[in-house]
Formats: structure tokens, sequence, C-alpha cells
């Protein structure tokens, strides 16, 4: 089976770009690289991606597509077959593409209507080692999915973007891979949304001294700080000025294919939070009850 090598990309549609562009450059700590009709490109400076977050305009917040990376062409083409087999509605198929992201991909919407991309070629960019202190993403680490039919969905990225589990949390959280990070894509019950976007810091250090800076620039605190157990992962979670919520995560966890086997965790405190720090903020909910996106069965833009 062909599998995606990574995940590269988000795509975002919010009400106030000006809001959202300054948060994610200025205030989050991307690179903001392009803008090409009405759409705004930011990359993390850590790894090579051209870009991790597009942004534009739009009249309600939605999530407009989610990209992958592919290996080769060769790859696209498998991935293509696979994602068909898988009875997804395809939105184009393999083919030339334009933009910074890649130069050969295809597009496809997942069982519950999100639009996904599949693409290989793209002009990677000189990534740098970011400095101590900085507490800046690294690159993007992760996406955590709401489905109203979760285990369905699991499998069918294992089936049709060659992801592997992971871990379980009892029955109702899934952890994916696609490389040696612990989770690539989690996937939670729900109506059909995206719960968060995590971005890697290069140490608790750093998630600490970022968890500093949102506090300085009036970015409350979502849920944090704290260490999952699932992934052995620390967190922090803030919510942007379009409501989108963003994690700083460091030390996921490395899988060793040859040797790794899937847990599943008791749900509970101790299971989310190890440290137990999380909940000492009053108020603090995990997981918000969330509706559909409203980007759902869309073509995007």
């Amino acid at each position: 089976m062909t599998s995606v090598t990574d995940l590269q990309y988000v795509a975002l549609a919010v009400p106030d770009l000006a809001a959202e562009r300054e948060f994610f450059g200025k205030t989050w700590g991307l690179l903001e690289v392009a803008e090409e009709d009405g759409k705004v490109y930011f990359a993390a400076e850590g790894r090579p991606h051209p870009y991790v977050i597009r942004l534009r305009q739009d009249a309600e917040r939605k999530t407009d597509l989610v990209g992958f990376s592919a290996a080769s062409r060769e790859d696209v083409d498998a991935l293509f077959a696979q994602v068909t087999a898988a009875g997804a509605k395809i939105i184009s198929e393999p083919g030339e593409m334009q933009g910074i992201g890649g130069d050969y991909g295809f597009r496809f919407f997942d069982p519950d209507g999100r639009a996904m991309e599949v693409l290989t070629g793209g002009t990677l960019r000189e990534a740098r080692v970011l400095e101590k202190g900085e507490a800046i993403p690294v690159g993007i680490s992760h996406v955590v999915f709401h489905s109203p039919n979760h285990a369905a969905l699991v499998d069918f990225y294992e089936k049709a973007l060659g992801f592997r589990l992971s871990d379980w949390i009892g029955d109702f959280m899934a952890f994916l891979r696609c490389n040696s990070a612990h989770h690539r894509v989690a996937i939670l019950p729900g109506p059909p949304a995206l719960n968060h976007i995590a971005f890697d810091v290069s140490s608790v250090d750093e998630l600490m001294r970022g968890l500093a800076r949102m506090h300085e620039s009036g970015v409350k605190l979502s849920w944090g700080p704290g260490r999952h157990t699932a992934g052995d992962n620390t967190f922090c979670y803030f919510v942007s000025p379009n409501e989108n919520v963003v994690e700083f995560t460091s030390d996921l966890e490395e899988v060793d294919e040859a040797s790794w086997v899937p847990t599943t965790y008791v749900p509970g405190p101790k299971t989310i939070d190890q440290w137990g720090t999380g909940r000492i903020i009053t108020g603090n909910v995990p997981h918000a009850e969330m509706s559909p996106d409203k980007g759902l069965w869309q073509v995007p833009a």
C-alpha cells in the first residue's frame, strides 16, 4: 500500500482576514511567503514545506482544504487509485497543478465532505535550525477531526491514504501516522469539523516561552500547559481571532515501524493530561462542542 508522506498544509477561510493574517504571522510566528489571488500563504521556518497555512477572506469561517505530501508522481497516481477504490468523491484527477504547493496532484472529498489534496513536486524551502528562545513553530504537526462515524473515517484514512494506527483512547479517539511521527491525524466523534491544528515547537521550554509570548500578546490560553499520554506530547491550546483552535506541542513520540504495537489507553483525566496541570485553569474544556464545518462538500476556492 502507498502512503502519503506528511501533512503539508491546512487552508482556511475567515471573515476577518486582516486579523487572522496578523495572528499567524506576527503573533503565532509563521513566515508569510506569498499572496496570490486573495490567498495568503504562511510557512514554518524549521521545515521545508512550501507553506503550512493558507488564508482567504469569506463571509463564514470554514476549512477549505487539507493537503498531504506524496513522494513522487507515481505515488500520487497510486494514492489516487486507493482513494477511488475506497469510494471517495473525486474533485479532480491527477494532473498538473498551479501554485506554490506542488506541480502534480489531485483532490477529493473524504467521507465527511472535507476537501483533501494530495500533491508532490513543490519547491521546497530552505529550512533553518531555530535558535533557543525563538519559541515559534518548527513546522505543522497534526490535525484533529471530528466525525459522526469516526471508526469508518479511521478505516478510510488507512485504506485510502495509507495511514497506520498508532494508538486509541478507549474507542473514541484514534491516532494515525503516515511517517515516524506518532500522529499527523487524530479522529474524534462529533459533527464533521476541524477540532484544531497543532504546530511543533523545539522543546517544552520553547512551548512555555510561546505560552508567555501569547499571554504578552493578549491571546488567552484555552487549555494547558500539559502532556498527553498517547503520543507523549506537551500541549498548549489557543484560539485565533477567527476562532480557529491552534496548539503548540513538543516532544511528539517517534514510532519505530518495525516494533510499534498500538495501545488502547483507558479514558480519563490522566490519559488526556498526564501532568494534571491543564486542569488548573478554571473553565478549561479540552474539546468544546462543535458544529459542522461550513466548508463541507464545497469545491475549494
